[in-house]
């Protein structure tokens, strides 16, 4: 799961980068609204943490700008403003969740876990795809309620694939989720995944079909 966590105070953006980190979360820091514009062209990323106090933007103006460019991700607001009138003009703009400053991280984690649930898979903790299941809390992948034997890599394209159930995933997407492990991608990366883990989960009634020039869709191969 990677998530853009947009905040100018240096001290705060550290804390909560190392601590949603220990928890499995992938975090990218923008200290500027026009950074996170810009790493957001860049790189793909499941949901935003947006500050509303930012040194060149307000964060409700980024927060237009991002739903009028078709920003459909979730975003939770963690702001100090904590009038009333605030908290409904963030919801009203799109935003899907509003928390104050000062907080409790046990209460900013739950309701994280609370919006990538709701958001990506219902409100169950788990993502089923045929006999595969992604834990939304835990990050494991299992299939037939064992854990599955993946590399750090072809996890992580599993579970876009797997977050994104339903859907048409481009390689662009996939590739812009993996790049936030900070490694180059050769042009045939993505490809190579996928092949390796089609052999995975091929005897669990799931395949992996592939839209020339579109993307992969991960599907159940009993309901074909």
């Amino acid at each position: 799961m990677n998530i853009l966590l947009i905040e100018d105070d240096k001290v705060l953006s550290d804390g909560l980068s190392h601590t949603l980190s220990n928890t499995g979360y992938n975090i990218t820091v923008a200290n500027t609204g026009a950074y996170a514009e810009h790493i957001l062209k860049a790189q793909g990323f499941d949901l935003i943490i947006l500050d509303l106090g930012l040194p060149d933007i307000d964060g409700l103006h980024l927060l237009r700008k991002l739903r009028r460019q078709k920003q459909s991700l979730p975003i939770m607001i963690l702001t100090a403003r904590d009038d009333m009138n605030n908290r409904i003009e963030g919801i009203s703009q799109g935003a899907d969740d509003y928390m104050c400053k000062p907080f409790e991280l046990r209460e900013l984690e739950a309701r994280l876990h609370a919006l990538i649930r709701r958001c990506y898979g219902g409100f169950n903790d788990i993502i089923e795809v045929g006999n595969l299941q992604l834990n939304t809390n835990t990050k494991q992948i299992l299939a037939k309620g064992e854990l599955l034997s993946l590399s750090a890599r072809e996890s992580a394209v599993l579970e876009v694939l797997l977050m994104q159930k339903g859907k048409v995933i481009s390689k662009d997407k996939i590739a812009q989720h993996l790049s936030l492990y900070g490694e180059a991608l050769a042009d045939n990366a993505i490809e190579v995944y996928i092949h390796r883990i089609r052999k995975h989960i091929e005897a669990y009634d799931v395949g992996i079909r592939t839209f020339r020039g579109l993307g992969y869709l991960l599907e159940n191969k009993r309901d074909e």
